[in-house]
């Protein structure tokens, strides 16, 4: 499991890192948080929604994502920050849906790291995200992994 205390984690706003999806379970650590920590490799910061655009790239490129049980178009996924500015750098504009757009409150601060600025991914935002980052976090746990988990074994 994580050799980091997960309690750590923030967003790209430098606030509580948001629960983002667990269903279906996603993060490395498949606890429903972009956390990332030393074991991730890939640094699955990204916290986004999959078009068919993207899983089509994705897959070109030696990740298929359609492989793991539920995932397809719509779902919420956390996603290796090196794979999502790859098809940032692939798109033909700011609309094309090769690029899914991102979950500024549940998108690690480890992004902004890793080759990302702020104003990169606010562009690419989910709205109303884009105006705010997702409104007020209060009343919000910072991250309280589940019970379920292990790492995941995706190619990046």
């Amino acid at each position: 499991m994580a050799t980091k205390p997960s309690n750590h984690n923030l967003n790209v706003f430098r606030k509580p890192l948001a629960l983002f999806s667990q269903t279906p379970m996603t993060g490395f650590y498949r606890d429903g948080y972009c956390r990332t920590g030393p074991e991730d490799g890939g640094n699955h910061a990204i916290a986004a929604l999959l078009t068919k655009e993207f899983l089509d790239f994705s897959a070109s490129r030696g990740n298929n994502l359609r492989q793991v049980p539920g995932l397809k178009e719509g779902c919420k996924w956390c996603l290796c920050t090196a794979r999502w500015k790859e098809a940032m750098e692939a798109a033909k504009g700011a609309e094309d849906k090769v690029v899914p757009k991102v979950f500024l409150h549940a998108t690690d601060e480890s992004a902004l790291k890793n080759g990302l600025s702020m104003e990169v991914l606010k562009k690419y935002a989910a709205e109303p995200e884009a105006a705010g980052g997702g409104g007020s976090l209060e009343g919000k746990v910072p991250i309280t992994p589940g019970t379920k988990g292990g790492i995941a074994k995706e190619t990046h």
